[in-house]
């Protein structure tokens, strides 16, 4: 009986511990925050105090990306929107793949704009899992110094789009982005 209760014991740390050595090797190969901090200043072509809080934040909430997303796009909507780009997928090795998305939305929305985004990529085991289709909440923003981040998860990856950008698109909407290795003008 203790000999049973002994093996339930450890299963159940073995269990319970493996979700933090996951993050805890994820957090080792990662990007460091200055790493990170700086890559985006480079893209962005200035610092910002809007952006490092933004930075502190996803690092606070998050942790060390094992990948970031570098590229641009653009984003319409009228109740249903619709949002396009293209970037470089870059992983902690230097390794890089193009990376195209598209995607539709559907709720109070109203607007356009041209965005430069930054991509945090978290949970990426192989740089082929980026091409897939993720959901969000968009216009849950956290917004500093015109510098906004939301969060988009399937539950396997998750992203942290930072953005900047020009235009005015106001709202709340649901969609999803679909990552993948072409361009496609057809949102789905």
């Amino acid at each position: 009986m203790i000999r049973w209760l002994s093996v339930c014991f450890v299963t159940g740390f073995l269990l319970a511990a493996a979700p933090n050595v996951a993050l805890a090797q994820q957090d080792a190969e990662g990007f460091e925050k200055q790493d990170v901090l700086d890559k985006t200043t480079e893209f962005f072509g200035d610092t910002t105090q809007g952006l490092a809080e933004v930075i502190e934040k996803v690092f606070g909430d998050m942790g060390k990306p094992n990948a970031y997303i570098a590229g641009d796009e653009v984003s319409a909507a009228i109740g249903i929107g619709l949002r396009y780009g293209k970037g470089t997928l870059t992983r902690k090795d230097g390794s890089t793949l193009p990376v195209f998305w598209q995607g539709p939305s559907i709720g109070f929305d109203l607007g356009g704009n041209a965005s430069k985004m930054f991509v945090l990529v978290y949970g990426l085991r192989n740089s082929e899992d980026i091409y897939r289709r993720v959901p969000g909440v968009y216009g849950s923003y956290y917004f500093v110094a015109g510098v906004g981040v939301n969060y988009q998860t399937d539950g396997t990856v998750t992203l942290a789009p930072i953005r900047t950008g020009v235009g005015l698109r106001a709202g709340v909407n649901i969609g999803y982005l679909h990552y993948a290795p072409e361009q496609s003008w057809l949102p789905f």
